[in-house]
């Protein structure tokens, strides 16, 4: 079968596509024919070795793929075979024609919602879901979402309102990712590129604060949101670096001002994220969250979607497709 192979860490050209065995469902997995694959923004932190991978290489590279189930191990259920649905490897495995993948990793795509749209939305919604649950909006918060245009951030833009925010301010890179962000819901957005975008937020905000920090870029512009903050109940969520480092936060910082600061991650944050991910096709399948794909590539162009993600080229999701892949 055809798969993209991990040569090394470093730029896109490390992932290369090559035939390589057609792997075999173990006891308690399952093999997908693979239809549609979504090439996630962590994905290119792994390849570049800025995160580490934790397996040796040279491997086939990816996180999650959507087909249909064509195999199933002993202790599997036999009725998935035939089904619909969305996996989650370990680590490996889901840039290939066909997948393996936990049983207890499926999730079945409910009628009406094509492969590439399960596909494109799933990481998104089922992180976006538990940190507008643990945010626990009221109605009446303002609310601050980082990087709000693409990835996470455009799916917490989307229903931050519906969650039960008020005000939705964003942040975004320039003026295309801006304009975007607002058609998404935002009703203000600072363009995050400025260093000085933390005293344009004071601005906007005109002595109000902000309830909720959605922080996805961590690092020194954390510290600079604080006192923006409203004191006793602001909380800020981190669920992710794009600076590079976590947010540079302390307990200090928080005490002081009566603020909260909670770490989205770990696994039991990444167990909550897997039982979202259900509830994330059905509002999908319903209607209630655009998919925002920008480009599907076949399967053999992986490393120029790893470099369009890379160069903020792309607002939507980017989904790889194999040759073989039928529509559906």
């Amino acid at each position: 079968m055809q798969a993209i192979v991990m040569t090394a860490t470093g730029s896109p050209d490390v992932l290369v596509a090559a035939d390589v065995p057609t792997p075999r469902a173990g006891a308690d997995e399952v093999v997908v024919r693979a239809e549609a694959i979504p090439v996630l923004f962590p994905e290119t932190k792994l390849r570049s070795g800025e995160f580490p991978l934790g397996a040796p290489l040279p491997l086939v590279f990816g996180f999650q793929a959507a087909g249909v189930v064509t195999e199933v191990g002993e202790r599997a259920d036999p009725a998935l075979i035939g089904q619909r649905v969305v996996v989650s490897t370990q680590g490996s495995g889901a840039y290939a024609e066909f997948v393996a993948a936990r049983a207890d990793s499926v999730v079945p795509i409910p009628d009406g919602l094509s492969f590439v749209d399960a596909a494109a939305m799933l990481m998104n919604g089922s992180v976006a879901i538990p940190l507008l649950e643990t945010a626990a909006l009221t109605g009446v918060e303002t609310v601050l979402i980082e990087a709000a245009a693409t990835g996470i951030g455009s799916t917490l833009t989307q229903w931050a309102r519906e969650f039960g925010a008020a005000r939705v301010i964003g942040t975004a890179g320039g003026p295309g990712k801006a304009a975007h962000a607002r058609k998404l819901g935002a009703d203000e957005v600072i363009d995050h590129n400025d260093p000085e975008w933390t005293t344009r937020l004071r601005e906007i905000l005109d002595g109000a604060t902000v309830d909720v920090v959605f922080d996805s870029i961590g690092g020194a512009s954390a510290s600079g949101l604080l006192d923006l903050m409203t004191p006793l109940r602001g909380r800020m969520l981190g669920y992710g670096w794009l600076s590079g480092a976590p947010a540079q936060v302390s307990a200090s910082d928080l005490l002081v001002r009566g603020l909260t600061f909670t770490g989205c991650a770990g696994p039991d944050w990444l167990e909550r994220v897997a039982l979202a991910r259900s509830t994330v096709l059905a509002r999908a399948a319903a209607g209630g969250l655009d998919p925002l794909v920008e480009a599907v590539l076949p399967l053999d162009q992986a490393s120029r979607a790893h470099r369009l993600l890379e160069e903020r080229a792309v607002l939507g999701k980017i989904v790889l497709r194999p040759g073989s892949a039928v529509s559906g």
